[in-house]
Order: structure tokens, then sequence, then C-alpha cells
């Protein structure tokens, strides 16, 4: 059940559930997530991108019918699709929800489809922020895979955060290292996603999303030449993080 006020602040929550299993291992810090009563209810929000196997698979080690939350923003790789599927059923999840955007909400705003072109921002509001805000009504905390590795915002990462609306957020692999990634799955024979082979590194939707060249940054292909690093679901005490997405 969601938690019932009165009880601490997110942040407070945070700094607390940090203290108390700061020594602890990813799979450690996950089996725990998914019991602490500072935790409350949970779910697990996916992309079924690059690496997004890797913290699926530990999921469903522990639990497989911890709802797991998929943004099909109608605008993804038809290979995201396809592995979304391969993988849900290779594990035996048991509630994937794949959210999708209001369809009213995209005929006011997006009827032609070409919103990211003019205004990219405001194409992840309405087809990430927006669904993922309405799947995550009744949560009171979400698990997502990021990693300091990844740079930018991410580099002072650790295992529990506060979120917007009081949510705590927690990120198991905050402290793996690109290695730790390869090597669990090379030793857990974890299927990759198709497009990794043709250079796509970071992998989101298809207008926005390219592939990247040998010595890049992996999220280089990520709307690329433009400013824009992030697609608007992390937040930092409150605010939209804007680098290191």
């Amino acid at each position: 059940m969601p938690l019932e006020a009165p009880f601490a602040p997110a942040a407070q929550r945070a700094a607390e559930l940090n203290a108390r299993y700061a020594h602890h291992g990813a799979t450690a810090v996950l089996r725990h997530a998914l019991s602490d009563p500072q935790v409350g209810e949970i779910a697990l929000v996916s992309s079924f991108g690059a690496e997004s196997i890797v913290l699926l698979h530990m999921l469903a080690a522990i639990d497989r019918s911890v709802p797991v939350i998929f943004l099909d923003t109608e605008m993804l790789f038809h290979e995201t699709i396809q592995y979304q599927q391969d993988v849900a059923a290779r594990l035996e999840l048991s509630d994937v929800r794949r959210e999708r955007p209001e369809r009213d909400a995209l005929l006011q705003r997006d009827a032609d489809g070409v919103l990211h072109k003019t205004d990219p921002d405001a194409c992840c509001t309405l087809r990430k922020s927006e669904p993922l805000e309405r799947a995550l009504s009744g949560f009171d905390a979400w698990i997502t895979g990021r990693k300091r590795f990844q740079g930018g915002a991410r580099t002072g990462l650790q295992f529990f955060e506060a979120d917007t609306d009081g949510r705590i957020k927690v990120n198991p692999l905050a402290h793996w290292a690109k290695d730790d990634v390869r090597d669990y799955m090379v030793n857990n024979r974890l299927p990759r996603h198709p497009l990794v082979r043709e250079g796509y590194r970071s992998i989101g939707c298809w207008p926005c999303t390219s592939r990247v060249s040998e010595g890049e940054d992996e999220r280089a292909g990520r709307w690329r030449g433009r400013e824009k690093v992030e697609c608007g679901i992390h937040f930092k005490d409150g605010k939209m993080v804007r680098t290191g997405g």
C-alpha cells in the first residue's frame, strides 16, 4: 500500500536510506528498496534500451510481479518494441505496463508528429513526462537504471534521492562502472538490444537518436546538434536536470 501521511519528507527519507544502505551492492539495494517501509509502493521504469536488461534481470530474480513501466512514446524504433516484448517474455515479468501519450493531447499538440523538430522539450513533455506522471500515480517510489559513469549531473548519484511530489527515486546501479554492466550481461548471457551492434549506444526515439562514432560519449547520439541532453523525466530537488541525461 502507498505510504500514508504523516511521514518524513522524501529528502529526509532518502538521506536515511543512503546512510542505511551505503555499503550494500546493487542487488541488495534493489531487494531492500522493494521491502523497506520508508520506500513504500514502488515500480521500475525502463526504456528497454541498450543496458536496461541488467536491472530488469535483477528485478526478475527477486520479484517478477513488481510493476514495470515502459513509456511507449509512439516514436520508438520498431526494434525497441520487439526487444521489450522479447525481454518481458524471457524474464517472465508479469506486470509490464506500456504507457502511451494521451490521444487527445497528441491531436492538439502534435497532430502531424513533427513537434520534435521545433520544440524537442515540449515533445518529451508530451510523450514521456506526462505519461510517466500518470503511470506513477499511486506509487511512492520508482527505480531507474542511471549510473555515475554516464557523467554530467549523474557523477554524484546516490542509491536513493528525492524526486518530485514526495517520491523516492532508487538507483541500484549508481556505483557501477561500464565494465560491470558488460560483465553482468556476458555472465548472465543476456540478449543485447539489436541496435547496439549497429552503433547505437544510447537508444531513445528514432527522430532524436543517431549512431555514435568510436571515441564519442555514449550519449552523443541523443539530440545530436542540440543543447538538449535530458528527456525531462529525471528531476533533482523538484527541477528538471539539464545535464547528463
